[in-house]
């Protein structure tokens, strides 16, 4: 679900296709150019891919990756500022691509009923960050807006790198954690999943 750059923003082969949208610690530069391995295959905002088995067809999967920002959220993808900084962290911390904006999520909307799984890095409203419910709310209405426009059959966040389960907008939404804490199997058909190495 994002932020999988080495601290030099390098990407490393994962030895398997891997469907990944960014979150807010990815290399932008390398997204842009494609300069990613062939097994790595980023989802861009507001866009869907259909993934295949043995050339059929099995399940699509949207994204939305990056935070959301008020300040940046009216202005056009193709406009967000990135600037070089002295350092990578800098660089990657000022770079505004790190954001989505309506005009992403104003895609995603019409594909009711088309979508089987919905990536996105934020999560929707209400989720509070802390165990057992606490702290201030997190969430983010426009993907609650998503979620009730499109409909998918799972949705699946991972900014907060903690696993959880709720219910939004009638849709099953699954935070997840580190992927080395933490990984779901979801089965291609029914969309229903295992969560393994949970401590």
């Amino acid at each position: 679900m994002g932020d999988i750059a080495d601290e030099q923003g390098r990407y490393e082969p994962l030895g398997g296709r891997v469907y990944w949208i960014h979150g807010n610690n990815d290399n932008f530069d390398a997204i842009a150019s494609g300069d990613l391995p062939d097994d790595l295959i980023h989802i861009d905002n507001g866009s869907f891919v259909e993934i295949c088995h043995q050339g059929e067809p099995v399940i699509q999967v949207a994204g939305l990756g990056g935070t959301f920002a008020p300040t940046w959220y009216e202005t056009s993808a193709a406009d967000l500022p990135h600037p070089r900084k002295g350092s990578a962290k800098a660089t990657e911390l000022a770079d505004k691509r790190r954001h989505f904006v309506r005009e992403e999520v104003d895609r995603l909307t019409p594909l009711r009923d088309m979508i089987d799984i919905l990536l996105t890095h934020e999560a929707p409203k209400p989720f509070r960050p802390f165990p057992g419910g606490r702290g201030p709310d997190a969430g983010k209405a426009q993907i609650n807006e998503i979620l009730a426009a499109m409909k998918p059959r799972l949705h699946l966040f991972g900014h907060h790198h903690r696993f959880s389960e709720q219910g939004r907008e009638g849709v099953r939404s699954v935070g997840l954690d580190l992927v080395t804490k933490s990984y779901l199997l979801i089965d291609p058909v029914t969309l229903e999943y295992e969560l393994r190495g949970a401590r």
